[in-house]
């Protein structure tokens, strides 16, 4: 039995040994042996290039694809990883990768050659950079996933850059590639990027977060190997087999962000250190569930059933708060092997189709990236404009349901007016009511997860109120209440003119 699953490891300086002992576990040898050949290729190519750091070069990209065979990503994102810097930075050309090594690796490095540096050269070259970022992720998600390892490994050897440019690429990876892994359904990686950037942006409270946990997880282990081992026995009695259980700590950020919620009294953070329990399917999760409850009574809407209603980023797992033995709480999480790979890596998991040209496509629907791409080429031009789009992709999401039981997900603090609007954009220009579970609210009311919103629409209403633009929250709500108020004065000036004429 495991007691603290672990986290990816970051390693400062890594052999293709180490990565290929890594594939080893999931890869064929001739995929391996392309993998030698592709670091043999860049190693040559970077040959006499050194980091800030002082490390040779291909140090890098080596780290960045090591960073992936943990999450067993498919070989050609390896590769691509390894040679992910030889156009940019070498004299190596994209047209001898293709020559070497096929067009579907030379495609996804061309998608991060184009995204060059992402160097902030003033607001406007930086918006221009993140448009091409959007644009890429958009064209082919394998991309991002480099530039998250890419990522990964320049936040931990921060230490060797100017303090100014640590806080910028800081900001940018707890801002834009942290939400964006989340909505890829990358917990690791998210969770990854936001702790790496945490320590730069907010020092002080880092070690102070760092400290709290690391006496909380002192103090819980020993009781939680009690409650693991009493929990293991129950099951094998009741023929359950677990594949794994195991403590799971909080991730710091995310730790220090509910810790501001509880007023720093760690005490009222029950979930530091959760139970993660792995099953073989479904009906075991359930199975495992009310064991849980029948050992331990639950606390009073601490039940959440992510199976039944997946987050909108895909993320499925049960999860219950118990009163356990001498009173103490503990979180439960349950979910089956399928589940805990979607959640720790989301787009990375065995999720690709092959075109004849040997190009991947993702099997997953990642419109909201499409979405994403479209978006900035209608709005993005100035940081007001990041910030809002930062509302639509990036915040925290939410899944509400229409009567009939269609899922929508909307940004955090969403109103019914969002929902509306989501829904048509006849719909929310005739929205004269709104009833959330049944319940008659205000326009105004915020959405919570699990909510069933009924909309109430006036077919003689003219249209929107400029009211709603003080509360809606979503770019397309915006955009279609100032397209029905600008076309409303249009027609008011007509009328008042065409009277004038008559």
């Amino acid at each position: 039995m495991d007691f603290l699953f672990s986290h990816l490891n970051i390693p400062k300086s890594a052999t293709i040994e180490d990565l290929t002992n890594n594939l080893k576990k999931y890869c064929t040898e001739s995929d391996i042996e392309t993998v030698r050949l592709a670091y043999d290729f860049a190693a040559t190519a970077h040959s006499g290039q050194f980091r800030k750091s002082g490390e040779p070069y291909i140090i890098h990209p080596l780290i960045a694809a090591f960073i992936l065979s943990q999450i067993q990503a498919e070989p050609n994102i390896i590769i691509a990883t390894l040679m992910h810097d030889v156009p940019e930075d070498t004299s190596v050309t994209l047209e001898e990768i293709e020559k070497n090594f096929g067009p579907d690796i030379a495609n996804m490095i061309n998608g991060i050659t184009k995204l060059g540096k992402l160097k902030y050269r003033g607001m406007e070259r930086y918006i221009e950079n993140l448009r091409k970022l959007f644009v890429a992720m958009a064209e082919d998600i394998r991309v991002m996933i480099i530039k998250f390892a890419d990522r990964i490994h320049n936040l931990s050897t921060l230490d060797s850059l100017p303090e100014k440019k640590r806080q910028r690429i800081a900001l940018e990876s707890m801002e834009i590639y942290a939400p964006i892994a989340n909505r890829l359904g990358m917990g690791e990686f998210k969770s990854l990027l936001e702790d790496l950037s945490f320590k730069h942006l907010e020092p002080k409270e880092y070690t102070r977060v760092k400290k709290m946990r690391e006496e909380k997880v002192a103090e819980t282990n020993i009781y939680l190997k009690k409650i693991m081992d009493k929990l293991q026995t129950e099951s094998t009695n009741a023929e359950v087999s677990f594949v794994n259980i195991h403590g799971r700590e909080k991730s710091l950020y995310s730790l220090y962000k509910k810790l501001i919620r509880k007023n720093w009294d760690i005490n009222n953070v029950y979930d530091i250190v959760a139970v993660r329990i792995i099953v073989k399917d479904v009906g075991d999760c359930y199975t495992t569930l009310g064991i849980i409850h029948r050992l331990w009574p639950p606390l009073k809407g601490r039940i959440k059933d992510y199976i039944a209603q997946p987050k909108p980023n895909g993320y499925q797992c049960l999860h219950t708060t118990v009163f356990c033995d001498d009173g103490k709480i503990v979180e439960f999480q349950i979910r089956t092997k399928a589940m805990h790979e979607e959640a720790e890596y989301g787009a990375t998991v065995g999720h690709w189709n092959y075109d004849k040209s040997g190009h991947g496509q993702s099997k997953k629907d990642y419109n909201w990236a499409k979405e994403l791409a479209k978006m900035q080429k209608e709005i993005l031009n100035n940081l007001k404009d990041l910030e809002e789009m930062k509302v639509d992709f990036f915040r925290n999401h939410i899944f509400v349901f229409t009567p009939k039981g269609d899922v929508i997900d909307l940004p955090e603090d969403a109103t019914p007016i969002d929902f509306a609007y989501h829904i048509h954009t006849e719909v929310g220009n005739k929205c004269n009511g709104a009833k959330i579970n049944d319940q008659m609210v205000s326009l105004d009311s915020v959405l919570k997860s699990g909510d069933v919103v009924d909309i109430i629409t006036d077919k003689n209403r003219k249209g929107p109120s400029q009211d709603w633009l003080k509360f809606v929250k979503t770019h397309a709500a915006k955009s279609h209440i100032k397209s029905a108020l600008n076309t409303s004065k249009i027609s008011w000036i007509k009328d008042l003119f065409d009277k004038k004429s008559s």
